[in-house]
């Protein structure tokens, strides 16, 4: 399989396990909710939990790969803040936590652009099984 048609799979493969543990040991997850959002923390991880794992079946499948991988996309950028407040929360953690913390951040970049250019190298293939 070339790699230009694993990408969708392994960018799936990633959401679905993100997805995964947010229901199998979400405390972490809950800890980097914003104070801001209405609600408690434990539904906003399940939320973005379920999230996850929605994005991943719709990038799995070619049908729904342009959309969904555009979702992605934009989900990614929604949960930066997140990953901020991760990473100012850890400041004062050990330096190998604090320093995937704040590694983290910059790492949403390229994720962004995979899943733009999985919705880009789907363009004219959508309806395909």
């Amino acid at each position: 399989m070339p790699r230009s048609e694993r990408s969708p799979l392994l960018l799936a493969g990633l959401l679905a396990a993100a997805g995964v543990t947010h229901f199998a040991a979400p405390r972490p997850y809950d800890t980097t909710i914003p104070r801001a959002l209405p609600g408690p923390p434990r539904a906003w991880t399940y939320a973005s939990g379920a999230a996850e794992l929605a994005l991943a079946a719709g990038v799995a499948l070619p049908r729904t790969r342009k959309v969904a991988a555009l979702a992605t996309a934009a989900f990614f950028v929604g949960v930066f803040p997140a990953n901020v407040k991760m990473a100012l929360d850890w400041r004062d953690r050990p330096t190998p936590l604090k320093a995937a913390a704040f590694g983290r951040l910059p790492l949403q970049v390229p994720l962004v652009l995979w899943a733009r250019s999985v919705a880009h190298s789907t363009e004219g293939r959508s309806g395909q099984s």
